[in-house]
């Protein structure tokens, strides 16, 4: 069998990604790669469009025709990039209690008190009992490989599934801090009744103490819930909304300017956590929850670069990836992702 060493010798870089590969059309094992991704094709309680608990794999396939030669990391295909295998099981579930979960979703919007139906309460339970199961996996598995001395990227799935890698790094860390990429806040607690929602994964991720600032970058959609949480939260979470960065930029704010602003509120130890509709929608159209505005491809290539030339990056997460009709979604979240693998690499 060849070592490591010798894949590197004799693979070239410069040929087209084949089907039997890993992730980028690499050679290596598990074994061998420095960036372990975790599938999680998990999206129970989406409550808009669908299609997120199949973005590993769509990823996965659009990651064959993505060019290696990164000119800011031109040696990162050498490091190793390999997915884990997909845990079906876990997607049937995904795929079970989201139907479950679309009773719940509508009785909400009839108006319906879930308090006084029993049937409904006893549904709602067996959700959020399999999403406990699926942050416990997640959990299990960032340790896993971390201890394993691995760097480990989650691709989502809907963005409640890094909460178990969340909860991983806060037996690690004392004190990190979440660069949180989105259109949404994601604040609002157990929304439409669900504990894990994937509306409330930074809500959830607050509960955890060692997480002491959320940054979080071109929010707009929230609601008075969630800015009300922001106001009160005495500096704990600071929102740049799409908004705000643009009326900046229309009156001469450089985005080298608001980058530094976004990096120097967080402290050394870092997370991303990178929703795709934080990008402007015609990057990710069939995104659960498009919503106009958002960063361009470059402004967000550049922001996690100088995060990366600022802080220590301890995990990341991409989430919200959702086939359409073409390969479009999974070809912007392929090219984001090698990014991010370069900006967390070792």
């Amino acid at each position: 069998m060849s070592s490591k060493e010798e894949k590197i010798n004799s693979f070239n870089p410069n040929s087209a990604g084949v089907a039997d590969s890993q992730m980028f059309g690499l050679p290596f094992t598990i074994d061998e790669s420095d960036i372990v991704l975790l599938p999680v094709p998990w999206e129970v309680t989406v409550s808009y469009g669908g299609g997120a608990s199949e973005g590993p794999e769509h990823i996965f396939e659009s990651s064959l025709q993505v060019d290696l030669h990164h000119p800011e990391f031109p040696e990162l295909w050498k490091k190793g990039i390999a997915m884990l295998e997909q845990n079906g099981a876990l997607h049937s579930r995904s795929n079970s209690l989201k139907e479950k979960a679309e009773e719940i979703i509508s009785a909400w919007e009839e108006g319906e008190k879930l308090e006084d139906n029993d049937e409904l309460q006893d549904i709602l339970q067996e959700i959020n009992e399999g999403c406990a199961d699926m942050v416990q996996y997640v959990a299990d598995q960032t340790k896993k490989w971390l201890d394993a001395g691995k760097t480990v990227g989650l691709i989502g799935g809907d963005h409640s599934t890094p909460l178990g890698y969340l909860q991983t790094l806060s037996d690690r860390y004392d004190n990190f801090g979440i660069l949180h990429v989105d259109a949404h806040m994601d604040l609002r607690e157990a929304y439409e009744g669900f504990t894990y929602s994937h509306a409330s994964i930074m809500y959830n991720a607050l509960q955890i103490p060692q997480i002491t600032k959320l940054v979080q970058v071109g929010i707009r959609d929230f609601c008075k819930e969630e800015n009300d949480r922001v106001v009160n939260s005495n500096g704990r979470i600071i929102v740049h909304t799409d908004a705000e960065i643009q009326r900046a930029a229309f009156e001469g704010e450089l985005w080298k300017e608001r980058c530094n602003a976004i990096i120097d509120a967080l402290p050394n130890d870092v997370y991303i956590s990178f929703d795709i509709d934080g990008l402007d929608p015609t990057l990710c159209p069939n995104t659960g929850t498009p919503v106009p505005g958002g960063l361009s491809f470059q402004q967000a290539l550049y922001l996690l670069s100088q995060l990366k030339a600022k802080k220590n990056i301890i995990g990341f997460d991409l989430v919200e990836v959702a086939p359409g009709e073409d390969d479009w979604n999974g070809n912007v979240g392929a090219r984001l992702l090698y990014h991010m693998c370069g900006v967390a690499a070792k």
